[in-house]
């Protein structure tokens, strides 16, 4: 667990880099009994990922982390991030995407879970598509817009509680239109922020939400080493490390993974997409 100064600088650095692109208990892990129709479409019955229960109320259920197990799993994610009002941006060339941090992560034979917004998707079509894809990688939700859940959310604009439901489900008809047709059903909200109101909003929509317990620090980051040894120094068996896609708000990135991947594999970790770890939880999370 990484220390609480480590804790907020890097928090500090994940909401500066959510300000310029635009706790909720553990519940037992099962299979969802009312999955989201826009989540699980295209995915048999038999083949639904896992899920967890939803919490008191009916209210989504919030997933940290995995078991804290021998077994040593760790899951890398990695939000692809584009507000609904960036597109005049990526038109004059900001890079809103990362590709050489896609091939680094096939390069290294890496499982990870991408949290993608539905505009990031309509801006980059043949990498959603290619990631969506590649069984490598699971795609997950990560709004349409990019639109905070809760007020005072790092300066992003918010979504209205009647419009919560509605963001998630078109960003996941913008995948399912680029050709991501298997998106799973696990959100993360825009800056992580969430209240109850946002979970009791959600919770028709059938989905897990998925927060972190390792920040990367990668948000606005110059110094690949520094960021590594957060990774490094925040990690233990069963973490959620929430890094980005996106190459002008987090630069280091790519080099970051090259780091980190063969050190902590030599440490006797493994990686797993989030599906993986949320299958694992059995309640302990």
């Amino acid at each position: 667990m990484i220390t609480s100064v480590r804790r907020v600088t890097a928090l500090c650095a994940l909401g500066a880099a959510l300000s310029a692109l635009a706790a909720c208990a553990p519940h037992e892990a099962t299979r969802a009994p009312l999955p989201a129709p826009s989540a699980t479409a295209d995915v048999s019955p038999m083949a639904r990922p896992p899920t967890l229960a939803p919490g008191p109320a009916g209210v989504t259920p919030v997933f940290e982390h995995g078991p804290r197990s021998r077994d040593k799993a760790v899951a890398l994610t990695f939000d692809a991030d584009m507000t609904a009002d960036q597109g005049p941006r990526a038109a004059r060339g900001e890079r809103f995407d990362n590709p050489g941090l896609v091939a680094a992560l096939r390069e290294l034979k890496m499982p990870a879970t991408v949290f993608m917004t539905g505009r990031w998707a309509e801006e980059y079509p043949d990498q959603a598509r290619a990631i969506g894809r590649n069984p490598l990688f699971e795609v997950a939700n990560h709004s349409y817009s990019h639109y905070a859940f809760t007020e005072d959310c790092y300066g992003l604009p918010t979504v209205g509680e009647e419009r919560m439901r509605v963001d998630v489900e078109r960003a996941y008809a913008a995948l399912r239109k680029v050709g991501v047709h298997d998106a799973m059903p696990y959100f993360r909200f825009p800056g992580g922020c969430y209240d109850r109101r946002a979970l009791k909003a959600l919770s028709p929509a059938g989905i897990t939400a998925v927060q972190w317990d390792v920040v990367s620090g990668d948000a606005f980051a110059t110094d690949a080493r520094a960021v590594a040894q957060e990774v490094l120094d925040g990690v233990r068996a069963g973490s959620v490390v929430v890094m980005h896609c996106t190459l002008s708000a987090a630069p280091t990135t790519e080099r970051v993974v090259r780091s980190v991947v063969p050190e902590l594999r030599a440490r006797g970790f493994r990686f797993v997409k989030v599906s993986e770890l949320i299958g694992a939880a059995g309640g302990r999370t």
